[in-house]
Formats: structure tokens, sequence, C-alpha cells
């Protein structure tokens, strides 16, 4: 009986790294998908709504789009729009910038993922 639960463990542990590395890089696809919502406020070009455009916000520095009305909180943040500040701002933009007039976020994690996928592909 503990050799099959083994088995199982370790079939279970190969399958799921497995998988991982595709799942945490996320789908483009799924994430112009997912990006609908963040469109009523946000471009993926330069045009800008009531938020700026996304085209090229990988690794672009935080309230530094030209014309774009941001608090005084982003723009002295001195943060850089990577995955991780991406996806820390996309769940609770208000816990990384107190006073941002972005108030809604992206509970789901696999949708931010996705989201953050979609942004980076506008810049490649």
């Amino acid at each position: 009986m503990t050799k099959i639960l083994a088995s199982v463990v370790i079939s279970t542990l190969i399958l799921v790294s497995a998988t991982a590395p595709a799942a945490a890089e996320g789908d483009v696809a799924l994430g112009q998908k997912a990006f609908q919502r963040c469109s009523a406020c946000h471009s993926t070009t330069d045009q800008k709504k009531a938020g700026p455009g996304l085209g090229g916000v990988v690794g672009r520095a935080a309230g530094s789009v030209e014309g774009v009305r941001y608090s005084a909180a982003m723009k002295a943040s001195g943060l850089v729009w990577d995955e991780a500040t991406l996806d820390r701002f996309l769940a609770a933009p208000r816990e990384v910038v107190s006073t941002t007039t972005m108030t809604v976020g992206v509970p789901k994690p696999e949708d931010r993922l996705n989201i953050i996928a979609y942004l980076k592909s506008l810049s490649e």
C-alpha cells in the first residue's frame, strides 16, 4: 500500500511540475479577453483614456507617460512595471500606491497572469 501511495505522490508531483511553467507564463489570448474589463480606462496603444495607454508598459517607469494625470504618489512611487509589480498592482492597486486613481483590481491570479502576458506581447 505504501508503494502505491508513493507512486501516486511522485506521479502527481511530476505532472504538476511539467504543467507549472506553462501556467506561470500566462496565456496571451486569454489575457486579451480579460483585458476587455480594463479597456474602458486603458488602451493598448499610446492613446490616453482615463488612464495611460498600456502598449509598452512592461519595463516603463510608473507615472511617466506625458499628458496623463497621475496622483503625486504614483509619480513619486519609483515603481517600474515588471511582471511582479504589475501582478501586485493589478491585485490591489491602492495597497501598492495608496492614492492611485485606479480603484478596480483584478482578483483572480490567473486573470492577472494572462493580462500581464498580453501586455508583454504588446512590447514584442
